[in-house]
């Protein structure tokens, strides 16, 4: 079973974008895949219920599905905000990848720079047992902030897999219960672009 770990401190990071439409990628292309929503405000579980019977399968995470579905079943969990100490440590050893989605302002920087130095603390990650990626969120590449936030994960020493644009297509998904994966090709085609060293990381990082 492969496990990827979307987390970040800061609430409102894009965690729950990444969780769901990775999830609709992996179930459009036939792989069985859960959805684990560790959030309080469940944000992934509701999408999930809002999600068209006729669309390819996302099981949500529990005990019954894990042990129903084949071993080599994708988990996507999406993490709360303020995820630390035992229970990041617990999540990361489970994990074989993190990916973590960061906006482009103070405050997430600020917040993402205190979570990114407790990760590259954990033992998992420093003996390259689980991988750690960023994610740029709802960028503008024609703004100041989008450059402060390149500068500033380029700093992290993590890979920067790519800046996803802040879209309508992302809250239309997530109203409808789809993924852009299940949309219109034409509708979402830059976004494929932004998406595709996302999804080529994450084939290598789960790949043994």
């Amino acid at each position: 079973m492969k496990n990827i770990l979307i987390a970040n401190s800061k609430g409102g990071a894009g965690k729950t974008t990444l969780a769901t439409n990775l999830a609709s990628y992996l179930a459009a292309a036939g792989l069985p895949v859960m959805l684990n929503d560790l959030d309080r405000q469940k944000s992934s579980a509701l999408w999930l219920g809002r999600r068209p019977a006729d669309l390819p399968l996302i099981h949500s995470y529990n005990a019954h599905n894990k042990a129903k579905l084949k071993e080599s079943a994708w988990v996507i969990t999406d993490t709360p905000a303020g995820l630390r100490d035992e229970k990041l440590s617990d999540a990361v050893k489970q994990a074989d990848c993190v990916i973590v989605p960061i906006q482009p302002s103070a405050f997430d920087i600020g917040a993402s720079s205190d979570f990114l130095d407790k990760l590259a603390e954990e033992k998992a990650i420093r003996k390259n047992k689980t991988f750690v990626a960023l994610v740029g969120m709802r960028v503008n590449s024609r703004t100041h902030a989008a450059a402060g936030l390149a500068d500033f994960m380029q700093q992290t020493g993590f890979p920067v897999l790519t800046y996803l644009r802040n879209a309508q297509v992302y809250a239309t998904a997530a109203e409808l219960g789809i993924g852009l994966f299940d949309m219109r090709a034409s509708l979402v085609a830059p976004d494929m672009e932004q998406w595709a060293p996302l999804l080529s990381w994450v084939k290598e990082a789960t790949a043994s």
